[in-house]
């Protein structure tokens, strides 16, 4: 996945994501400011035997964080609202909006490649959305609080498909990490996008 590098707040964190992230995929971002809408990546992935090209655009939704900075780095960083305040937990509701799309792009050597037995349009119809939460080594899934197929139905076939996953994540400390993992229809992880504040 092709995304803006982000910094983590311990090394052990970092070591854990690291693993979780095929080669040249994701980090979390080094910037200080955040949006309500930011980019989370791009992934492209070869379906096969159909050859057809998948590529997959996370953006993240999150008004909660609008104006956010991150101040100074490693142990010592913190996320102060813009009145100053410091943050002290995760924005309990966000969203990702994820594009899949079997048109061409500019990309054109995939990160990886998948074997499926569906078409590829079926396939974009069928991927599945999971979200966990990491606290260090402790792992948690949040189950989507809603999915919303965007745009044309799903009863006419179509080549490009935009979703609107919705969380609820309750009270969460502002130090947790977010990966929104996107599966196929076999359970397999077609690729991931964090969110994370520090």
């Amino acid at each position: 996945m092709r995304t803006v590098p982000r910094l983590g707040a311990a090394a052990l964190t970092l070591a854990v994501s690291a693993m979780l992230a095929p080669a040249g995929t994701v980090s979390f971002r080094t910037t200080p400011g955040f949006h309500a809408t930011m980019p989370a990546g791009t992934t492209v992935v070869q379906l096969k035997p159909s050859g057809a090209m998948l590529s997959l655009m996370g953006l993240i939704e999150c008004p909660e964080i609008e104006g956010v900075q991150q101040v100074s780095k490693g142990l010592q960083a913190k996320v102060v609202s813009p009145r100053g305040d410091t943050l002290r937990q995760f924005p309990q509701h966000f969203s990702f909006r994820i594009t899949a799309s079997l048109r061409k792009t500019l990309i054109e050597t995939p990160d990886h490649s998948l074997t499926t037995g569906d078409d590829p349009k079926e396939f974009l119809l069928k991927l599945g959305f999971r979200l966990k939460v990491y606290d260090g080594l402790d792992v948690h899934e949040v189950a989507p609080a809603s999915v919303t197929l965007i745009g044309v139905p799903a009863e006419i076939a179509y080549d490009e498909r935009i979703f609107r996953i919705s969380f609820d994540v309750g009270q969460l400390p502002v130090t947790d990490r977010m990966i929104l993992e996107v599966t196929s229809p076999e359970g397999e992880d077609v690729t991931h996008f964090p969110f994370g504040l520090l």
